[in-house]
C-alpha cells in the first residue's frame, strides 16, 4: 500500500529500548503524524529522546504547532507515566531545556539529562549525547549555525515543490536536500569528522558505543572499533535505533517499513494557536494518572 497517510497496526512491537531524535516539533518539516503513528505501535522499557525534540529556534521565528504535535506529547508522557523509562536529552534546538537540567528537573516522569548512559541486554555500554558539542559550527560559530539552519528549511521546500513534479511525471519521491547534502565535498567531510570525533569520546571514555542524532543521517558503523549509531531524523528519514529484547541493534525505517508516501501534504493541517497548545498540554498532563514517583538507575540495563 502506497498511503499517503500512517496505517493503523494492530498489533504493538516490544522492543527494550527505543531511540528517536530530531524530530522538530514545531516545523512544518515535522512528519509528527509518522512519528505518533511509530509511537503507538511499540512499546518499550526505555525510551531516550536524543535532542532537538522541539525546535526553539524555529518557534521563536514563526509558529506552527498541530494536532499531530500534540499527540506525540501525549504519547511520550503517558510512555513515562506507564513506567517507560523517559529520558530528553537537549539538542542545540531545545537547547532552552538545558537550563533546568542542573535542577533536576523531571516533567511527569520524563528526565532531562545533558548526556545519558545505557547498557543493553548483552552488556555493551552505549554513551547517548545530541552530538551538538561535537560540531564546530554549532559550537563556535552560532550565527553559520542558524544561517544553516534556513538554507536547509529553504531546501526543504524546494524539496517539495521538486517531488510535486516528480510525482506528476510518474517518478517516486527523491531527496533533493539530503543528495545536496553528500554531494557537497566539504558536506562529506564534517560527517566524517563528526562521526569520528564521537566515537574517539566513547572509546576514551571506556564505552563500546555511541549514540546520538544532530546531523539527519542515520547509521550504523564502526568507526575505528566503536559503534558509531545515529538514529536519523522525523523530517525527512523518518527512523528510529530500536534494541531488541536480545540486545540487538536495529535502525528502522518506518516509511520503508510501511510503505508511506513522503508527498503526503503534511503542511496543509492548521495550526493551534500558542494558548490552544498551552491549555491542551495542562490538560493532559492534569488527566494523566498519578502514582509515587521513582527513580531509576541511568544505567537502564537493569
Amino acid at each position: 500500500m502506497n498511503a499517503t497517510a500512517p496505517a493503523r497496526h494492530m498489533n504493538m512491537t516490544s522492543y527494550r529500548s527505543v531511540f528517536i531524535s530530531d524530530t522538530h516539533l514545531g516545523t512544518r518539516g515535522c512528519r509528527a503524524e509518522f512519528l505518533a503513528d511509530f509511537l503507538k505501535s511499540v512499546t518499550c522499557e526505555n525510551l531516550f529522546l536524543v535532542g532537538d525534540i522541539i525546535d526553539g529556534w524555529r518557534l521563536r521565528r514563526s509558529w506552527f504547532w498541530d494536532h499531530h504535535h500534540d499527540e506525540v506529547l501525549r504519547l511520550i508522557l503517558r510512555a513515562a507515566r506507564s513506567g517507560t523509562n523517559v529520558v530528553y536529552i537537549p539538542g542545540n534546538h531545545d537547547e532552552m531545556m538545558r537550563k533546568y537540567i542542573p535542577l533536576g528537573v523531571e516533567v511527569c516522569g520524563v528526565k532531562m539529562q545533558m548526556e545519558a548512559e545505557h547498557t543493553t541486554a548483552d552488556g555493551k555500554r552505549l554513551l547517548i549525547t545530541h552530538g551538538d558539542a561535537f560540531d564546530s559550527v554549532v559550537r563556535h560559530a552560532k550565527i553559520l549555525a542558524l544561517l544553516g539552519d534556513w538554507a536547509y528549511t529553504v531546501a526543504l521546500g524546494v524539496n517539495r515543490y521538486f517531488n510535486n513534479i516528480r510525482v506528476k511525471l510518474g517518478y517516486p519521491y527523491w531527496s533533493l536536500s539530503a543528495w545536496l547534502k553528500l554531494q557537497v565535498k566539504e558536506a562529506v567531510k564534517a560527517i566524517d569528522r563528526f562521526e569520528g570525533a564521537l566515537a574517539d569520546d566513547a572509546r576514551v571514555r571506556g564505552f563500546d558505543g555511541v549514540v546520538c542524532g544532530h546531523i539527519h543521517h542515520a547509521e550504523m558503523r564502526l568507526v575505528n572499533g566503536i559503534m558509531y549509531l545515529n538514529d536519523g531524523d522525523w523530517v525527512e528519514s523518518c527512523t528510529a535505533l530500536v534494541e531488541h529484547r536480545d540486545g540487538k541493534l536495529e535502525l528502522v525505517d518506518w516509511v520503508a517499513r510501511n510503505k508511506l508516501s513522503l508527498l503526503s501534504n503534511a503542511n496543509a493541517k492548521a495550526s493551534a494557536s500558542k494558548s490552544a497548545v498551552l491549555e491542551n498540554f495542562a490538560a493532559e498532563i492534569a488527566s494523566l494518572p498519578r502514582k509515587p514517583e521513582s527513580t531509576r538507575a541511568l544505567s537502564a540495563g537493569a
